[in-house]
């Protein structure tokens, strides 16, 4: 039955990138309003194939990327192995084990100029949308939004994907209410992390921020199986936990314009010998956790996806 279940959902995501990545028009699938055309909405996926949220809502619908492509360029098709090498080495650098979805490039009508490629794929259960620029390279994670709120010119709703844009931060876990064999976890195996902070996931996978010299963000299942550890870039040094308001101005119209509508989860500062080296900025953008790295003057130096 799961089998089924699957092979349903992925006819019904490709189904929808079909429709969503043809043809750059006002109604793709008479569904978008003038609103969502003057925000370049595309359908890229649908909200069955998230995994987890199946089991909280039976309600099916699209979900379009926000900016992808606008009423005066046109688009064409492109096969993940006709993309610019760095747009595929992007992707596997950041986005290990994804699924490639389908993929165009965007061109300005009145002056036929290749103006950008924007690339769908699947991680970890959920759709990503990514733009990059004429010469692939990296742009932004494209702001996801589901069709009824498109509709009403909303970004979220209640019980829905992206739901936590409330900021009321109900995928935020206090440490000690981590289920006890992952405690139980990090007392065997990494007896020495201090853990900073845990989220969960609409599958029910949790991830859990730690800090033993470097700051790793360990993933488990639902029921608390170990899934992978990953270290997270950032600077030596002691860490202390900030507010969001304290990070430079330059950290967050960072964040603002290559993660729209991202939500902020948690920051830290890394100092050495009383002097700020850095900061490490943890984010929610469209269901996917990323650890953003930046230097002392709040400048981009990298970003890792976690789940």
């Amino acid at each position: 039955m799961k089998k089924i279940f699957n092979l349903r959902n992925s006819i019904a995501l490709l189904a929808l990138v079909a429709v969503g990545f043809t043809a750059c028009k006002k109604s793709e699938t008479g569904s978008i309003t003038d609103f969502g055309t003057q925000l370049g909405a595309v359908a890229i996926a649908s909200t069955n194939t998230v995994a987890g949220l199946q089991t909280t809502t039976s309600t099916t619908d699209s979900l379009y990327a926000m900016d992808a492509c606008h009423k005066d360029h046109k688009r064409t098709s492109v096969k993940a192995e006709s993309l610019p090498t760095s747009i595929n080495t992007y992707l596997t650098t950041n986005y290990a084990g994804y699924t490639f979805i389908k993929a165009f490039s965007t061109t300005t009508i009145s002056t036929n100029t290749l103006d950008a490629y924007v690339v769908g794929i699947n991680f970890n259960g959920k759709p990503v949308a990514l733009k990059f620029d004429a010469s692939g390279n990296f742009l932004k994670v494209l702001e996801l939004r589901e069709g009824r709120d498109m509709k009403k010119g909303g970004d979220h709703h209640d019980g829905g994907c992206f739901d936590n844009r409330d900021g009321k931060q109900r995928d935020t876990i206090a440490i000690s209410a981590l289920p006890a064999n992952i405690i139980a976890y990090f007392k065997t195996n990494y007896a020495q992390d201090t853990l900073k902070g845990a989220f969960t996931n609409k599958d029910g996978s949790i991830i859990v921020i730690s800090k033993n010299v470097s700051f790793f963000a360990t993933a488990f299942k639902a029921d608390g199986t170990f899934i992978k550890r990953d270290v997270l870039p950032n600077h030596p040094g002691k860490d202390k936990e900030i507010a969001q308001s304290a990070l430079p101005a330059s950290v967050t119209t960072y964040l603002s314009t290559t993660y729209p509508n991202y939500v902020f989860k948690k920051a830290f500062s890394d100092v050495d010998n009383g002097v700020v080296k850095g900061y490490l900025v943890i984010i929610d953008a469209n269901m996917t956790k990323y650890a953003v790295v930046f230097n002392a003057s709040g400048a981009f130096i990298s970003a890792k996806a976690l789940r």
